[in-house]
């Protein structure tokens, strides 16, 4: 296939494009680098089945990207999605979820391609159901912090939704839970993120509150083996891809240090106001990926975290 990836140089969408490439597909990443970075995809360049377009996807994508060429799939994973992204990039996160996307979608229905959405399990809010199976609606706020994130990307999910009513466009919805591994941004706000470069520097790894909050963190490389596996299966979704092993952050802060030998302590800090929303718990029901596509991750987080610091680490 000839398929169109942007925000094919942020995190996931670098190693999607990687994956795509091996596999022996033509990629075209298109990012805009606010949060993407260039040495993400700096190993692909010059590969004859890949190339690099900056560009803002909310701005016309058809000054971009050469009429002649075709695509077969167009994968809208443009979205900055950390906790510090909502606090300092709030305007452009709902510009990207409903302008960004409706752009891409123009575009996939002028090309018959099919379109598949990164969303999210932030789509569920703070649950009040547990685990989050797709039929749930969630519990979001429409006005706290978190909110450009949550609404841009449920009103991503609708406007999907409408294209394939309206004008019978060929579209898939995944829904990411929590990711990680290598080409995270150190600086990002994660928890993972967080806790190892606390770590790696030696500094006390912070909690905010008592660290009974649950989140299920998926590696990077399952999580791309199953967004493919939703790109090119049957099911429109949307489809949970995440992990179903729920930790507390605690556990993982204990994890985090001893698997990078460090000495940190552990201490409990306030929730800060920007973090109001956090979800409590967050556990993905992947039945339906499962059965329907038979996919599920394989990578501990042992195994994937030690990955992960290896590479924070390097990357110093």
């Amino acid at each position: 296939m000839r398929v169109l990836v942007a925000g094919g140089a942020g995190f996931i969408g670098s190693h999607l494009s990687d994956a795509l490439v091996e596999r022996g597909d033509t990629v075209v990443a298109v990012d805009n680098f606010s949060t993407g970075r260039r040495g993400n995809v700096a190993h692909l360049v010059g590969h004859e089945r890949f190339s690099l377009v900056e560009h803002d996807i909310t701005e016309s994508l058809e000054v971009a990207l050469s009429a002649d060429d075709g695509f077969d799939a167009i994968l809208d994973f443009a979205s900055p999605a950390s906790p510090d992204d909502f606090a300092n990039l709030p305007l452009e996160i709902l510009s990207v979820g409903s302008t960004g996307t409706r752009n891409l979608l123009d575009l996939t229905v002028a090309h018959g391609a099919r379109f598949l959405l990164a969303s999210t399990s932030e789509v569920y809010g703070d649950p009040l159901v547990h685990p989050q199976d797709e039929s749930y609606f969630g519990n979001v706020d429409p006005v706290g912090p978190r909110s450009c994130y949550d609404e841009a990307k449920r009103f991503s999910e609708a406007l999907t939704s409408a294209y394939e009513r309206v004008y019978g466009t060929d579209v898939r919805i995944a829904r990411i839970f929590n990711t990680y591994g290598e080409r995270m941004r150190s600086d990002d706000g994660r928890v993972l993120t967080n806790f190892v470069t606390q770590a790696l520097d030696g500094r006390p790894i912070t909690l905010y509150g008592d660290g009974s909050r649950t989140r299920s963190f998926c590696y990077v490389a399952d999580e791309v083996a199953g967004l493919l596996a939703v790109l090119d299966g049957h099911i429109v979704g949307p489809v949970n891809v995440g992990s179903p092993e729920e930790v507390t952050i605690r556990e993982v802060a204990e994890l985090v240090r001893k698997l990078t030998g460090s000495t940190s302590s552990i201490v409990e800090v306030p929730l800060p106001a920007e973090r109001e929303g956090d979800p409590q718990r967050r556990r993905p029901d992947i039945t339906r990926i499962e059965d329907g596509l038979g996919w599920r991750p394989t990578t501990s987080l042992d195994a994937g975290l030690a990955r992960m610091i290896e590479s924070m680490r390097s990357s110093d």
